[in-house]
């Protein structure tokens, strides 16, 4: 119950900040994806990871499947860790492939990994502070971070959402300023 209200109240907060008596369409939308993203719990997607270290660049390809902390990701490629599995739940996580161990190191200090990525954007999706909305192009763009941070300095997440679909077309997260991990979503169902 606690949990729930506390969804509640992380759906309400942002639209406070956006101002009740002018929310745009763009913010209506972003709260109305939410909402979606909170009601169905689990989700499934394919996932095209990009992860820079700022020398070096890794590229993966993932599927995912997962329902509030607890996530399994297969990846695809590249081909040398084809059929990885990684199995995360809450702050336990376990790789598994015929005793293969893959490990690339965190993106920051948080612990932030191209495997914890994709369950991070869709944690942000579901309750991350929205700081601003809009639609771009054919997309609805929600950027989320620190609501007492500075723009540029931290974790910053930017979700790109299809407005008709509301399936999560891209998500990308920043440290500091700077693009850590791309995901590029195809197949999204909730």
């Amino acid at each position: 119950m606690r949990k729930r209200l506390l969804c509640v109240l992380m759906m309400i907060l942002p639209l406070s900040g956006c101002g009740q008596a002018g929310v745009s369409e763009a913010e209506q939308l972003a709260l109305t994806i939410r909402g979606e993203l909170l009601a169905a719990g689990a989700c499934s997607a394919q996932a095209a990871v990009t992860a820079d270290y700022g020398r070096r660049v890794y590229q993966y390809t993932m599927a995912v499947e997962g329902e509030g902390d607890a996530w399994t990701l297969t990846l695809s490629a590249p081909e040398t860790v084809a059929g990885l599995i990684a199995h995360l739940d809450g702050e336990d996580s376990q790789l598994e492939y015929d005793g293969m161990w893959v490990e690339t190191g965190p993106l920051d200090e948080n612990g932030l990994t191209p495997v914890s990525a994709v369950p991070a954007l869709l944690e942000t999706a579901r309750a991350g502070y929205i700081t601003a909305c809009a639609l771009e192009d054919t997309l609805l763009r929600v950027d989320c971070g620190d609501p007492e941070g500075t723009p540029g300095t931290g974790l910053e997440t930017s979700l790109w959402f299809s407005p008709e679909t509301h399936a999560l077309v891209q998500g990308a997260i920043f440290v500091d300023g700077f693009q850590a991990v791309l995901c590029e979503f195809s197949d999204f169902a909730l």
